[in-house]
């Protein structure tokens, strides 16, 4: 039985890994951390982590950038593994989390879900097919309550198209205070914030004459609940070192 701590534990995605966990024989969730320290899902939750004196076998990250550092510092303190899910990271935090996967294995990724991880390589391939030629643009749509723009997603995918890409794009996130023609070697960004929008991404590769658009949309929180799940069994016995969901799908 996997041992699992959650991190975030009464936020919306907490919630959902510990309804991901119910529904599994091979985990179970033995402590939760948050500010909030209701416990209504069977396990103690402590405001404090050096108040947990629970034994894990993997940490899994849903809450809050602001939170990122107690959390791998408690990673590394009790020397288990860390699924970081939380979204909106900047780039000094994805160095923190490279610096710590020195130390215990790591799972991050800014989206937990298979069909994203698949919607990337697909990205890159016809990049690499049709990126010269045809104009690239990344349109994703949140919820209303989403701080970040654009999403992490949103930057995995450019970062995708990037790859496949025979030169080095610029990322332009608003043109309303410039008035020029589009530059060729740039990936443009939109990013829409309304009502209950779980998530939707696409990459549109618009050419002369013709448009072809590779898309995602989630339907519910539990496809990223249940991929944080999936990564935190991965963890298990892996030694120090930075993992993706390239390592999962291998």
């Amino acid at each position: 039985m996997i041992r699992l701590i959650v991190c975030g534990c009464n936020g919306k995605m907490g919630r959902a890994v510990t309804a991901c966990v119910k529904e599994r024989c091979d985990c179970e969730i033995v402590a939760g951390f948050d500010r909030n320290t209701e416990s209504n899902a069977g396990y103690p939750v402590y405001a404090n982590p050096a108040n947990c004196d629970a034994e894990a076998d993997v940490l899994i990250d849903f809450s809050h950038p602001s939170a990122l550092s107690g959390v791998l510092a408690y990673a590394n303190e009790h020397r288990i593994p860390a699924v970081i899910a939380t979204t909106g990271l900047s780039a000094e935090d994805l160095l923190t989390v490279q610096d710590a996967a020195k130390q215990v294995a790591i799972f991050s990724s800014a989206n937990m879900s298979l069909g994203v991880s698949l919607l990337a390589e697909l990205a890159k391939k016809a990049a690499a097919i049709l990126g010269n030629s045809f104009d690239v643009e990344i349109i994703e749509k949140h919820h209303n309550q989403k701080i970040d723009a654009p999403s992490g997603t949103a930057l995995m995918l450019a970062e995708a198209v990037s790859d496949g890409l025979s030169y080095a794009p610029k990322y332009v996130y608003d043109r309303q205070s410039v008035r020029t023609k589009r530059d060729p070697h740039e990936i443009g960004f939109s990013s829409i914030r309304g009502g209950t929008i779980v998530g939707e991404h696409e990459i549109l590769f618009a050419g002369h004459d013709e448009c072809i658009s590779l898309s995602h949309s989630a339907m519910s929180k539990e496809i990223f609940a249940s991929g944080a799940v999936n990564a935190a069994a991965f963890l298990v016995g892996k030694p120090a070192g930075l993992y993706t969901m390239k390592d999962l799908l291998a």
